[in-house]
């Protein structure tokens, strides 16, 4: 069963709402999520925050962090969970915001780098992935969407089991 899948039996099975915000995977996550069968039952919203600008405006990142920090940090993640939660009022909001490259990294932030981050039951996580740089755009994005739904899966699934 492919990661979006079992995620949406978990959603199905427990009434759980879920949004996406997302960057460096420009809708991918999305993607996968309504790729399911069922899934409107789920997916309360989901947005493709690119810019600042909208990491601003959409889901309340402060300029404070996305100029000390960048939009590629674990600051920036976490307050992308938190502003996605209070924008749609999902139990879940899922984030990813990285670095696809082939070019625009740095020596502390090369291509391949991704935060992802997730919002539940008014505990944010946050995972921080790094892929072997010279991987195509595209098959970045698919890796980078793929880490997502596996991380929010273990995530959720741990927390049910605690």
């Amino acid at each position: 069963m492919l990661p979006q899948e079992e995620l949406g039996k978990f959603l199905t099975e427990n009434k759980l709402t879920i949004a996406t915000a997302e960057s460096c995977t420009g809708g991918l996550v999305s993607s996968k999520l309504t790729d399911v069968s069922g899934s409107s039952a789920y997916i309360k919203l989901n947005f493709v925050t690119y810019a600042n600008e909208a990491k601003h405006d959409i889901l309340g990142v402060s300029w404070d962090i996305l100029d000390n920090y960048g939009a590629v940090s674990e600051q920036c993640a976490e307050a992308m969970a938190l502003g996605l939660h209070n924008t749609t009022g999902a139990d879940i909001a899922l984030c990813t915001t990285g670095i696809a490259g082939p070019t625009g990294g740095t020596k502390d932030k090369p291509v391949g780098l991704i935060y992802i981050s997730l919002f539940y039951k008014n505990i944010v996580s946050i995972k921080e992935v790094r892929l072997t740089p010279d991987l195509p755009r595209i098959k970045m994005k698919e890796e980078f969407a793929n880490k997502a739904l596996e991380f929010a899966l273990s995530t959720l699934c741990r927390d049910k089991l605690s």
